[in-house]
């Protein structure tokens, strides 16, 4: 299947696509690409709130803001590994039977199945500014991710 179309089916099924994607022959380097298209739509989910902040605040170009957004999100790699590890922890803590690929291959589709609302969060806070809806946006894109990877490494940590 594409993933636009495993990204719709995990909003209504999520343990039906990792399980899916975790019956596929291992490989680090296919989960890691689930965390990059995320650090890619998160990348561009910043645009719009940094042209508002570059239109406002003309003395920092957007590059500048652009840049420093990049690197900013290239350096929550090994934070994203780090939960991954300590969400196994703790499920191995209550009976999961799962392993450390499981574990990170059940957050990074979670993060690449919530990239569209981090598009719309990003739109919100672009357009609309800070403010009650951006921190409702926010809001719900974060219960909405906690969902998914709950339901994810539940399925993930059966084993």
């Amino acid at each position: 299947m594409t993933v636009t179309s495993d990204i719709v089916e995990s909003w209504r099924h999520p343990a039906r696509v990792v399980r899916r994607h975790l019956d596929r022959p291992r490989s680090e380097a296919f989960i890691f690409t689930f965390l990059f298209v995320f650090l890619l739509v998160a990348f561009v989910a910043q645009w719009p709130a940094a042209s508002r902040a570059a239109y406002l605040q003309p003395d920092v170009p957007m590059t500048q803001r652009l840049l420093a957004a990049t690197l900013g999100l290239l350096a929550t790699v090994p934070l994203w590994y780090g939960l991954a590890a300590l969400s196994h922890l703790a499920a191995r803590a209550f009976g999961g039977r799962g392993d450390w690929f499981t574990a990170r291959a059940a957050l990074f589709w979670a993060l690449a199945a919530v990239s569209p609302l981090t598009l719309l969060q990003g739109l919100v806070a672009g357009l609309i500014g800070p403010g009650a809806q951006a921190t409702a946006a926010g809001v719900a894109v974060a219960l909405f991710f906690l969902w998914l990877w709950m339901s994810m490494l539940i399925e993930a940590e059966r084993g």
